[in-house]
């Protein structure tokens, strides 16, 4: 029972820290992007030449981008104790002013698609589900309301 509970201590520190590490990837045009987690990115370019970044692969074009692993450590910039990391005061190691534009024009972008697609689920009549048969499959209430509680939640993860 003891080394049950030391194996299952030892695990669970170990996933602890793989939470820790920070990976790097580079987009289309070069620029280094940091994230704290292995979940896939994708990216594409719009009929306008604009780039666009999501961890769903929205668009018939979108590409998996290739995740590096950078450094143990946190994107927090009061990771340290409280301290800011750089004197740049940007939320990730070396971001530039123009990769923290570009990064806060991102999340802008997803925070509004997130409060279109919430709002579109509250004033919908009913929400339903496309099976692989193409068919509609209408949600309960329960269903419906896990999913609007599900997408607010994601909504206010995004716009925080």
């Amino acid at each position: 029972m003891k080394q049950l509970f030391a194996s299952l201590i030892f695990i669970c520190g170990f996933c602890l820290t793989a939470n820790a590490d920070v990976w790097k990837w580079v987009d289309a045009k070069g620029k280094t992007h940091f994230v704290d987690t292995m979940k896939p990115i994708y990216t594409w370019v719009d009929e306008f030449g604009k780039t666009h970044y999501g961890d769903t692969p929205d668009h018939e074009d979108a590409v998996s981008v290739q995740l590096v692993w950078h450094s143990s450590g946190a994107l927090d910039p009061l990771a340290d104790g409280g301290n800011k990391i750089d004197s740049g005061d940007y939320a990730f190691p070396g971001e530039t002013a123009e990769a923290r534009a570009e990064r806060e024009k991102a999340e802008a972008y997803y925070c509004k698609r997130a409060n279109e697609i919430y709002e579109s689920y509250l004033n919908a009549p009913q929400l339903y589900r496309t099976n692989e048969n193409g068919e509609r499959e209408y949600l309960d209430k329960k269903a419906a309301a896990e999913t609007i509680a599900k997408t607010k939640s994601k909504r206010d993860e995004l716009c925080s």
